[in-house]
């Protein structure tokens, strides 16, 4: 009778374990039956969008969900095959048309830094308006890849694709007409602060921008970059890979870029950019005091204390907030009608 019981009870567990086998799995985000954008064509070559063709399909909000600080709206964009992004929208309340920071940040982040109360609070904070979203294999945009393939093994892609993400996404934000897109800004770090200087360069919607120790100088950087498996670096270090991302280096872009205010902050202590890397960005930053800044630190206690609060974000909202000020000679001009 106790062997019979035992038997029964195995049955029914593999009876169960067949029936949970037959639910059918979800389906993948790059579904095959998707034919809306089979027109699509994309250049991996430039950060323009000039001899690329992306068809942007209506966006699907979450709704508007009304927070302590500010509004928050998940806005589900897509303009390529098997690529939806998540747009995280906030907005201050009570504020006709703010500024608009794009908040950008490297390989492997995660969107639910977007989804914490303390940045929210502080992203809003003098009627600002913030928009995150992650870039290119990165985050919830990383799936349905062979794990061989990653940001960096697919470097040209992942560089091209996301800088053509920032521009597509300042056309959505455009469509809304709820943000000033005159005084646009951009927050951006590590390897997407590479992307945000390529996409500076060829888009001057881009008003201010902060970059914060990008990648850049690919020979250099694959060549001496502790981010890039030992095992793998050979590969990278091949003259047909550096060929395909020459084009997408931020040294060469650097002197190139379009925002009216540029600060680049390099903490030279970080190992993720070899030294030699971050000497050739400093270099190729142009020599204009008026527009285009660079800030080194030398050691962690120097960058905890910009980091420390919101202290990181003032920069971009200062000088957007700059951009509404009529210049010496506009203002005496406005004075001496009256």
């Amino acid at each position: 009778m106790k062997r019979t019981l035992v038997i029964a009870t195995a049955v029914f567990c593999l009876a169960l374990s067949c029936a949970a086998q037959l639910i059918p799995a979800s389906p993948p985000i790059a579904d095959p039956n998707d034919t809306r954008f089979d027109a699509v064509t994309e250049d991996w070559t430039s950060p323009a969008l000039t001899k690329s063709h992306l068809h942007a399909v209506p966006p699907i909000s979450s709704g508007v969900n009304d927070l302590p600080s500010c509004t928050l709206e998940i806005v589900r964009v897509q303009w390529r095959w098997g690529d939806p992004i998540d747009l995280f929208v906030m907005k201050p309340k009570n504020v006709k048309k703010p500024p608009v920071v794009l908040y950008f940040y490297g390989y492997r982040s995660e969107t639910d830094h977007f989804r914490q109360a303390n940045f929210q609070q502080a992203a809003t904070r003098d009627g600002f308006a913030a928009v995150g979203f992650v870039s290119a294999l990165t985050g919830q945009r990383y799936h349905d890849r062979p794990l061989k393939q990653w940001f960096v093994s697919e470097l040209p892609e992942s560089l091209a694709v996301s800088a053509h993400d920032v521009q597509m996404v300042l056309d959505y934000l455009a469509t809304r007409g709820d943000m000033d897109m005159d005084r646009v800004g951009m927050f951006a770090q590590d390897s997407g602060a590479s992307i945000a200087i390529l996409a500076s360069a060829v888009d001057p919607r881009i008003k201010v921008l902060d970059a914060v120790d990008p990648w850049g100088d690919w020979p250099d950087w694959l060549a001496a970059s502790p981010a890039v498996p030992e095992t793998e670096r050979a590969a990278y270090s091949k003259p047909d890979f550096l060929k395909k991302v020459a084009p997408l280096d931020p040294v060469e872009w650097l002197p190139k870029i379009q925002a009216k205010k540029f600060r680049l902050q390099d903490a030279i202590f970080a190992p993720t950019t070899p030294k030699v890397a971050k000497e050739k960005m400093r270099a190729a930053v142009t020599t204009d005091p008026g527009r285009a800044t660079v800030v080194i630190y030398k050691t962690p206690i120097e960058t905890q204390a910009v980091v420390r609060g919101d202290r990181a974000l003032q920069w971009v909202k200062h000088e957007l907030q700059a951009l509404a000020q009529p210049e010496p000679n506009q203002k005496l001009a406005t004075q001496s009608t009256h």
